[in-house]
């Protein structure tokens, strides 16, 4: 039985938003939906590539990164 990965990425949108997105989907088919969305799409903002990357990947989702100290 094999272990599913998942990846994490850094994303910046049109409005120079960062988030980062988990996805089991390895960088070179992220890259390749990411260049399909943009293809139909004038404006490119995380939640609606997210909400697209979901159809080929339906764990891929926002995250959000706190910093902790110690």
């Amino acid at each position: 039985m094999s272990e599913k990965k998942l990846y994490y990425y850094r994303i910046f949108d049109d409005q120079e938003t960062l988030n980062f997105i988990k996805s089991s989907l390895p960088h070179d088919e992220v890259e390749h939906w990411l260049k399909e969305y943009e293809r139909t799409h004038e404006k490119y903002l995380n939640q609606e590539f997210i909400e697209y990357l979901r159809e080929h990947d339906p764990e891929a989702e926002i995250i959000k990164v706190s910093d902790i100290s110690y």
